[in-house]
This record gives C-alpha cells, sequence and structure tokens, in this order.
C-alpha cells in the first residue's frame, strides 16, 4: 500500500507546470520522493528541473529507485523509461549550462551542488528492447553523446564555470559504438562533465580496441571487467590483462573463450599462460572469476593459486575440468567463501562426483547460487549427492537444467529441498520421462532439442505443484524456464 506521503507527491505532479514553480518552495526532504514519483510517472518535465535543480551532492538511481516505505515498486528491476532517461540527461544539460548563481528558480551554492550522478544499477536483461524503454546500449550511446556534445560547446567566458558533475554508468561497447564511446571517454577527461565507467562489458572487440579504452578508464573507479565473444586466446589475454591488472580496486573480472591445449601445450602457449598467471597475482580486490568455455584441465590449480583473496563467485562453465581440479578447489581457501559457483557443462557424473561432493562439503555454509546446467547428472548422481546438497542451507538458487533426470528424482529432491528454507528458485529439466524414444544415457544436446511429450509434462508440473503445496513451499519456484530467469548477479547476492 502507498503512502499518504506518496499519494500526496503523485497528486502534486498532475500538473507538471504547477509542480515546477512550487519545487523552490518544497523541503529538500521531499526531492528524492519527488524524483522516484516523476520517474516511474514519466513527468519528464519535473524531472529534468528535478535533475536541474537538485539540492545534494549525489543523485543514485540505485537509491532512488528502489523498493522503499512509501513504493513497493523497485524500478531498478524494470526497463527503464526512454521518455524519463532522456529527462534526467535534459536536466543535466541544462544544469552544465546554467551558471551555479541562476540554476532553476533557485540559487545553488558549491556545499550542496550536483557532484555526482549514479546511473549504475539499471536491469540489463539481454532482451529485445521495446520502443518504450532504453537498453544498456541506448543507454550508453546517450550518455556519450552529452560528453561529446558538451565538450564541443564549452564556452570560456570567464565566472560561468559549471561545478563538475562525475556521472557514474555502467558501460557497453561492440565494434559497431567503439569509436563513438572512445570519443565520449577522451571528451570528457577536460570537461565538467567527467564519464566514470563502473562495469565495462566489450563484446566481440578486437584485442587494440579492448586495450585503446581499458587506457581511458578512471583507475579509482571501475568494479568489473567484462570481455565477452572476443576469442582472445592466451596470446591476446597476454597482451590484455597487464592493462587490467592497473585496476587495483577491481572486484570481478570475467572472460571467456581463453583457449590453451594443455594436453598439446606450445612453448609460446606455455609462456603466454606463466605470464598471465603473473598478472593474475596483481590483484589484489578480486573477488568474481568468471572463465567460461576456457580449456582449464589440470590447471584450476595454477590460476587460483595466484590470487591474493579468497574468490566468492566462480564461473568454470564448459571448461573440461577433472577431478584434480575440482579437489584442489575443495581444500582452497575459495572454497569456504564461495556464495557463487556455476559449473555448468562439466561432467560431473564420472569420477568427478566425489570430488565434487567434497566440494559442496566444503562451501556449504557460504553458498547462495549453484549452477549445473548440462552435467550429467542423472537421479544416481543427484540422489547420492542429497546429504551434501542439502546442507547449503542458505542455497537461494538451484539451476539443474539439461542433466537427465526422471520424475521420481525430481520428487526426491524437492522432497529433501524443504529443509532448505532459503530456497527460492530451483531451475529443472524436462524430466526423461516426458521423451520418447531416448538414448541413454543421453547426450545433452538431445535433452536440449529433443520433442517432449506436452501432456505428460503437463501431468509433472501439476504434481510438482501439490508437493510444494502439501510441503508448505509453494512460494518456491520450480520451472523450466532457463531463459527467462536472470543469472543472478554477484554484487546483488
Amino acid at each position: 500500500m502507498h503512502t499518504l506521503v506518496f499519494l500526496s507527491t503523485r497528486q502534486v505532479l498532475q500538473c507538471q507546470p504547477a509542480a515546477c514553480r512550487a519545487l523552490p518552495l518544497l523541503p529538500r526532504e521531499l526531492f528524492p520522493l519527488l524524483f522516484k514519483v516523476a520517474f516511474m510517472d514519466k513527468k519528464t518535465v519535473v524531472l529534468r528541473e528535478l535533475v536541474h535543480t537538485w539540492p545534494f551532492p549525489l543523485l543514485s538511481f540505485q537509491q532512488l529507485l528502489q523498493e522503499c516505505a512509501h513504493c513497493s515498486r523497485a524500478l531498478l528491476q524494470e526497463r527503464p523509461s526512454t521518455e524519463s532517461m532522456q529527462a534526467v540527461i535534459l536536466g543535466l544539460t541544462a544544469r552544465l549550462h546554467t551558471p551555479e548563481t541562476e540554476a532553476g528558480t533557485q540559487p545553488l551554492c558549491r556545499k550542496h551542488a550536483l557532484r555526482v550522478l549514479d546511473m549504475t544499477g539499471l536491469l540489463d536483461d539481454g532482451v529485445e528492447q521495446d520502443p518504450g524503454t532504453m537498453s544498456m546500449w541506448d543507454c550508453t550511446a546517450a550518455v556519450a553523446r552529452t560528453c561529446i556534445a558538451q565538450q564541443q560547446g564549452r564556452t570560456a567566458e570567464p565566472g560561468l564555470a559549471p561545478v563538475p558533475v562525475e556521472v557514474r554508468v555502467d558501460l557497453r561497447v561492440n565494434r559497431a559504438s567503439y569509436a563513438f564511446l572512445r570519443e565520449a571517454l577522451r571528451s570528457s577527461a577536460g570537461s565538467p562533465l567527467r564519464l566514470c565507467c563502473r562495469d565495462l562489458r566489450a563484446e566481440d572487440l578486437p584485442m587494440r580496441n579492448t586495450v585503446a579504452l581499458l587506457q581511458l578508464l578512471d583507475a579509482g573507479c571501475l568494479r568489473r571487467v567484462d570481455l565477452r565473444f572476443n576469442n582472445l586466446g592466451l596470446r591476446g589475454l597476454s597482451v590484455i590483462i597487464p592493462h587490467v591488472a592497473r585496476f587495483q580496486h577491481l572486484a570481478s573480472l570475467r572472460l571467456h573463450y581463453v583457449h590453451g591445449d594443455s594436453r598439446q601445450p606450445s612453448v609460446d602457449g606455455e609462456d603466454n599462460f606463466r605470464y598471465f598467471l603473473a598478472q593474475m597475482g596483481r590483484f589484489t580486490c578480486l573477488r568474481e572469476l568468471s572463465m567460461g568455455s576456457s580449456l582449464l584441465s589440470g590447471r584450476l590449480d595454477q590460476l587460483l593459486g595466484t590470487l591474493q583473496s579468497p574468490l566468492e563467485s566462480l564461473e568454470l562453465a564448459f571448461c573440461a575440468l577433472l577431478p584434480e581440479d575440482l579437489r584442489f578447489l575443495a581444500r582452497s581457501p575459495h572454497a569456504v567463501h564461495l556464495k557463487k559457483l556455476d559449473l555448468s557443462g562439466n561432467d560431473l557424473s564420472g569420477s568427478q562426483l566425489e570430488p565434487f561432493q567434497g566440494l559442496l562439503q566444503a562451501a556449504a555454509a557460504t553458498l547462495l547460487h549453484l549452477e549445473l546446467t548440462e552435467c550429467q547428472l542423472a537421479d544416481t548422481q543427484l540422489l547420492a549427492s542429497l546429504p551434501v546438497l542439502t546442507r547449503c542451507a542458505s542455497l537461494r538458487y538451484l539451476g539443474l537444467y539439461g542433466n537427465p533426470l526422471s520424475m521420481a528424482g525430481l520428487k526426491e529432491l524437492l522432497r529433501d529441498s524443504v529443509a532448505q528454507a532459503e530456497l527460492r528458485t530451483v531451475v529443472h529439466p524436462f524430466p526423461v520421462d516426458c521423451y520418447e524414444g531416448l538414448p541413454w544415457p543421453p547426450p545433452a544436446s538431445v535433452l536440449l532439442e529433443a520433442s517432449i511429450n506436452e501432456e505428460k509434462f503437463a501431468r509433472v508440473e501439476a504434481e510438482l505443484h501439490q508437493l510444494l503445496l502439501a510441503s508448505g513451499r509453494a512460494h518456491v519456484l520450480w520451472t523450466t524456464d532457463i531463459y527467462g530467469r536472470l543469472a543472478a548477479d554477484y554484487f546483488s547476492l
């Protein structure tokens, strides 16, 4: 239920011209709620004026658009409105173009002037954009255009210098947007509008371009580097990693497709790998490491042994891990700190099962998110792992999609998971009972592509729902929708 203050604020904003005239008469303490309501209801004229006259040093989306005592709607979990985002940017531009003593309808002193606009934390779900909302790519472009325009339109008139504003954003860049974003970063270096990147995601970007971007970023601000689909190889990674290692506050490093065949190592490959390991040892604040689709067979000890601090999130999907890799991880300092673990695509059905169970035992006290998609876990392996799996008392998410489990196995998992009071989501496979003529053991590709008997699966869903109701766990989501579930971000755990 909305509070009376929220309802009154919404009513005040119905007439936007009057609301703008009233802003100087309203207590500063109402501005945060005014901002949320204006953003929510797309009151763009008021929103622009709120940013123009913002009376606090910080304007943070993460603080202002979250669920609050006045309104339970968390706008950060929704795609931002294009109209509202454009209004914020226009308000910022107006503020920079207005002398500080004349901004808005009331004077601003430097003590209370806006210093930081934090636009980080916006939803980036990767789904196709609808015309009324703004994707992270669009947000990146809009902020970049503002930086370039601000630098090009600067005036040297004395006494009119605006108070510098640091704009914190999460930047997304690919081949098409690289030159544009590089120009924005260069422009912001000497501009009152200073672009500060918190999370950088570079997709399908040549090595030299990635290095050029990293050289332009503020070392004190960057929290995450995410290099996707760049096919770097160990040679490319050895070129990029020293530029990444200069970010001493980096907490998350996500690398993908780092190839280097340890079964037929070359001299250059070994040199590059050793150099990569040496650079990894420079990180002091790293808490998340993702090495998806990288060949790490028998080398996990070398990789993790170089790190100065224990990890809290480790993603090793499709890394061809061996039993000795899992045993090392279970004995390492990382295991007892892990909140998130992703072992998808590694075969855990044979000799890896026992060391996997040991790893679960070591991480049981801290683990919140466990992803085991396509790990060849059948009923036998799952049931053998249930005693240690259910000891993960704080587990919130369990991903088992693409494993050859039967309805009987899922029912056993559901019954045992009742003891896990924090569990909220289980992404399970279509039971093998619902397929016709499966080879055994069925490859993951068959489970992902073969058609299922919809009538049989409907009965399975009904039975699982009844079991959840009977156990008082109707609030726990059991689903096969792997694409509809956003992977938990480490920083949100």
